[in-house]
């Protein structure tokens, strides 16, 4: 028994190790990808770079998910700390909907091209590499701490990923075809996905009951 408690307290260093990273990584992400698109005027630069807000909430509730329980927080303490991190990441991801659905707008009705830096372009290709790492390490301790909160949280990483490659693909038509609405259609293909892990998040949140402390799911 202390021995499966000793490589359970392991495989909880080693997940919040990775949800620290993907947290480190997510903040330079959403400091690059807005800040650049915000100078350019490219409404997929700037979703995409809200959207990473989501993935670095996600990484911070779980990461104070994770150490309640590494410390020895009683089984109501992890149920609560899970449905508050669930209805955090919830509510960030509605107002990421609306923020892309804002931009997106914007940029149709002034229809004007979007700039281009080369900084935008190089946070999207850095990611291409290093959202599967994240997500094969978040995914790797979820399975071996059976918990679905960071099975979950891989998926996003993954999502993450697509909106990378629909991003590049707005922006490289943009520039290299003329077409300006390219960069808003790329914003806007990523709201169905972002507004599906909103609903997801919410309702998983409404399904944890900490009063029922014997429950054998694990956050």
């Amino acid at each position: 028994m202390s021995s499966q408690q000793d490589n359970r307290q392991t495989n909880l260093t080693r997940g919040i190790r990775v949800e620290i990273a993907s947290f480190v990584y997510n903040v330079i992400e959403v400091v690059v990808s807005v800040t650049v698109g915000l100078l350019t005027g490219s409404a997929a630069l700037v979703s995409w770079g809200l959207d990473s807000t989501v993935e670095a909430t996600s990484a911070a509730t779980l990461i104070w998910r994770l150490k309640g329980e590494k410390n020895g927080a009683d089984k109501r303490t992890v149920l609560h700390r899970k449905k508050v991190a669930l209805y955090v990441v919830a509510c960030a991801f509605w107002i990421v909907v609306a923020a892309i659905l804002y931009e997106a707008v914007s940029a149709f009705i002034s229809q004007e091209a979007p700039g281009f830096n080369w900084w935008g372009i190089a946070i999207l290709f850095v990611s291409l590499v290093v959202n599967p790492l994240l997500a094969w390490g978040k995914y790797r301790y979820g399975k071996r701490l059976d918990s679905p909160a960071l099975k979950y949280d891989a998926k996003d990483t993954l999502i993450c990923e697509y909106q990378t490659v629909v991003v590049l693909a707005g922006i490289g038509l943009t520039q290299w075809m003329g077409w300006w609405w390219a960069d808003p259609v790329a914003a806007l293909l990523i709201v169905p996905y972002v507004a599906w892990e909103a609903f997801e998040a919410t309702k998983d949140a409404r399904s944890v009951d900490p009063d029922e402390a014997e429950a054998t799911a694990d956050a």
